[in-house]
This record gives structure tokens, C-alpha cells and sequence, in this order.
């Protein structure tokens, strides 16, 4: 089964309903039958529970806590991933598996892993419609606490088909809607198909605010903060916009990747990293209008350049998420926005000569017909440019 794939629906058709619900709502879940075997798993909990390697499946129509469930959840880079947590999790829902059990305890201790069978003459008998208690699962390096429902599944005539098992995140709602309506949940998504560092070919692009000591200097403190918040905006959202990756922020420096695996192509990569700069020197007449200075004032450096093995993926923290890159097409791309003065926005020939005739067309560039400069011969030069990249050729867009 590849990441893509979602499990199949349970035979039970109550509870096929209830996967279908769960599924529509995006929540992390499991479904087991009346008897505990694993029914069913969710697409979010199944990527999210091996979304650091190559996944692990769930052992579907195993028993829960049984040496197959124990065995493939140890396996896996985030969930209840260790036999300390395993054992955690029966304590809590233990009860509702000892009153599914005929045999009772008996029959229990001879389903569950070995290393979990001393905690069944612990266990309560305890049914009821819905029941709540805190999960815990590793991730990021550590272990969290997450909120866990256990949902009791009938039919209509109350026969009992299974038990889901639904989790969140430990933030609240409130939180968690937060975060999310401000992100776009396309780049997330994008964000997510990197998570595994790699080798990737991508357009790069960098640019800079210029002159920004002078304003620093010449605006308040706080004047200053909201230009480079309101830049950072309007560059991320042309990135977003333009189907890029946002990189690291630094200063009054933005960063983004456009990848040819999510892109589509070479050519749409490329293409989609000239829009985006279109689109963002659009967008600085308003930014600047916005903090009560000339749009001569606000004026960013641009550099474009093509990585064919760019080192690209996605750092987790607990402190933020971000995409970052690492290479020598990445130190090039630096090099040119640092002589991009004037507002320039340079491309190299690597990156320009990748777009086909329809994409060239459709930015009204013809690269048959251009000229190019080598870097360390522009006026504009800095030291690193001519001492690093003083071959690499450069056109104005």
C-alpha cells in the first residue's frame, strides 16, 4: 500500500458508514470491530502516525493490543509507538475491551501481547455510549498528551458493530482554527509532500529589501516592524499564490522554492517563480502606500536561479514548521539577488533556458533572443558574487 492509498472501507456496513463520516471530516481515528480486530484507519491518522519515514501500515483485522498490533505500532515514527505507551492506551480503553470480550478476563490475557497481560486484572468492565480520556503518543522527539474518544458504533436495532477511536491534537479548537484559517491549506499540503528531505530539482528565489538600513534608522522602531510584516505578507502570499514553497525568513530577506514534483514540470516551476516576483513587485506600491512611504522607498533586490539536486525538506521544531534548502545552486541564488541593485530582479540562464515556448510565452520572454551577463561582470557585482559565482549568467526579467 504507497502513502496515497486509503484503506478500504469495513464489510460492516455500519461500520463502513461511520469510516465515511470520520473520512469527511479529516479526523485522526481507527475503527474496530465488536470483536477489537482493526476495521479501518483513517487517511490523517495513517500518514500523520508514519508521516517523518517510510510509512508503516496499520495491521488490519488484527487484534488491538495483540503482538501484531504491538509489533507494527513500535514501528512507527509517531503514535503510541513504545510499549510503555502501548500500555498507557490499554489501561485507558481496556475496560470496553474486557466487556466485548465473552471469555472475559480469561480470554483477554490470551488476546493482548504478552507484555500487557498483567494489566487485565486491573481492568473495570465499562460500556456507555461514548466515553473520553487523554491519549499519548510520541512525536517530534517527545511524548504528547492528545484528547480520545471512544465512540460506540450500532445499528439501528443496537446491535453493537465496534468502537471508533478519535483523536485530536492536544490544542483547543480555538487554537487549532486559528492557525489554520490563516494558513493555506494548499501550501500545507505542498509543505507535506516534502517532509522527507531529498535531492529535488526546483527554482529558487531570493530577495531583499534594499536600503533597508537608512529606513531602519529613518523609521520608528515599530514603523519598521510593520513594513518588513507587511512585505513578508505579500511576498509569502505571492509564493502561495504562485504554487511555491516559503522559505526561511531572514530580516527583510524572503526566500521560496518551486518545485518541478509539484509544480508539474521544470518549465511550470520555473515559470511559477518569475510570476511570483511579477506578481510581488505588484504588490509593493501597496505596501509601501500602506506605510506612509514612496513606492521609490520600498524597493527589493531579486534573484532567481535553477537547482537541479537542491537538498529540500521540511524541518519539524516544536517551535515552527519550515522548508529549507541546501546546496550550491541555493548559495548561487544569494549571490545574484546581492547584485540585484536598483530593484533588478536577475535570472539565470539555468533557469530561464528550463521554460518551454507556451510558458515562455505566456511571461512574454523570448529566450532564444536573450542576452546574458556573467555576474562578476556586472557593475553591480558584490565581492562574494565575483570571488563564488563569477561565471554564472544573468538576464534582467
Amino acid at each position: 500500500m504507497s502513502d496515497q492509498e486509503s484503506y478500504p472501507l469495513p464489510e460492516d456496513p455500519v461500520l463502513a458508514d461511520a469510516a465515511r463520516a470520520i473520512s469527511d471530516t479529516g479526523h485522526w481515528a481507527w475503527i474496530v470491530d465488536d470483536r477489537w480486530r482493526l476495521a479501518w484507519a483513517s487517511d490523517e491518522i495513517r500518514l500523520t502516525f508514519g508521516a517523518m519515514e517510510e510509512l508503516v501500515p496499520f495491521a488490519l483485522g488484527a487484534r488491538t493490543f495483540g503482538p501484531e498490533w504491538v509489533r507494527t505500532s513500535t514501528a512507527w515514527p509517531n503514535g503510541p509507538n513504545t510499549i510503555e505507551i502501548n500500555r498507557l492506551f490499554f489501561r485507558r480503553v481496556g475496560g470496553l475491551m474486557l466487556t466485548d470480550t465473552p471469555g472475559g478476563r480469561d480470554e483477554l490475557r490470551e488476546i493482548v501481547d504478552p507484555a500487557l497481560r498483567d494489566i487485565v486484572d486491573e481492568l473495570t468492565p465499562t460500556d456507555g455510549t461514548m466515553t473520553s480520556f487523554t491519549g499519548v503518543g510520541f512525536s517530534l522527539g517527545r511524548e504528547t498528551d492528545f484528547p480520545m474518544i471512544a465512540s460506540r458504533v450500532r445499528d439501528t436495532s443496537g446491535r453493537l458493530a465496534g468502537t471508533a477511536l478519535i483523536a485530536k491534537p492536544p490544542a483547543g479548537m480555538a487554537m487549532l482554527g486559528a492557525m489554520t484559517f490563516t494558513a493555506d491549506l494548499g501550501h500545507v499540503a505542498r509543505m507535506k509532500l516534502v517532509q522527507k528531505a531529498g535531492r529535488r530539482p526546483a527554482a529558487i528565489l531570493f530577495a531583499d529589501l534594499e536600503a533597508s538600513s537608512p529606513l531602519s534608522r529613518r523609521l520608528s522602531t515599530a514603523s519598521y516592524f510593520r513594513l518588513g510584516r507587511r512585505l513578508v505578507r505579500a511576498a509569502d502570499q505571492c509564493v502561495v499564490d504562485a504554487g511555491g514553497l516559503v522559505g526561511r525568513h531572514v530580516g527583510d530577506g524572503v526566500g521560496a522554492f518551486f518545485l518541478a514534483e509539484t509544480a508539474g514540470s521544470e518549465s511550470a516551476a520555473a515559470q511559477s517563480c518569475i510570476a511570483s516576483v511579477r506578481a510581488l513587485r505588484e504588490a509593493l506600491g501597496d505596501v509601501a502606500a500602506r506605510s506612509d512611504l514612496q513606492p521609490e522607498e520600498v524597493v527589493l533586490r531579486f534573484g532567481l536561479h535553477w537547482g537541479a539536486n537542491v537538498y529540500a525538506g521540511l524541518i519539524h521544531t516544536a517551535g515552527r514548521n519550515e522548508i529549507n534548502a541546501l546546496g550550491d545552486q541555493v548559495n548561487e541564488a544569494a549571490r545574484i539577488e546581492a547584485c540585484a541593485s536598483g530593484g533588478l530582479a536577475l535570472a539565470s540562464k539555468d533557469l530561464v533556458e528550463r521554460l518551454e515556448p507556451d510558458a515562455a510565452a505566456a511571461l512574454d520572454l523570448h529566450p532564444d533572443r536573450i542576452t546574458y551577463t556573467p555576474l562578476g561582470d556586472l557593475a553591480t557585482a558584490t565581492e562574494k558574487a565575483r570571488r563564488d559565482a563569477p561565471s554564472i549568467a544573468v538576464c534582467e526579467i
